[in-house]
């Protein structure tokens, strides 16, 4: 019988299991999913041949940290953090405000 708690929905949203190449792309948006697609089946390419997953497993670990990122903050979150990534490697002026304002739009969320 299960627990009260073990029933009860968390308040986090599920984190994928660390070691699923296919859930951590499906979390994954854009080109971070064509990214670890290819160093994916590169280094399974390698692994092939060496015998050692020593690549394919830091792949993974790297991917599931971005994944899980992606998966906490949202897909629009990360998407918009990506685009404003671009602007900067472009040159392009990105939008900001100082600690102050954003303390205080925390402190507000927050009910402070």
């Amino acid at each position: 019988m299960a627990s009260p708690e073990s029933s009860r929905p968390s308040a986090l949203p599920a984190l994928l299991a660390p070691s699923t190449p296919r859930a951590i792309r499906d979390a994954l948006v854009g080109s971070e999913r064509a990214e670890f697609e290819r160093h994916y089946a590169e280094e399974m390419a390698v692994a092939a041949q060496s015998l050692d997953l020593t690549g394919v497993l830091a792949v993974l670990d790297t991917f599931r940290k971005v994944a899980e990122i992606t998966q906490r903050h949202g897909v629009e979150a990360h998407t918009r953090m990506l685009a404003q990534v671009e602007d900067l490697q472009q040159g392009r002026n990105v939008t900001t405000i100082g600690a102050a304002a954003h303390r205080a739009e925390i402190n507000a969320e927050l009910g402070l």
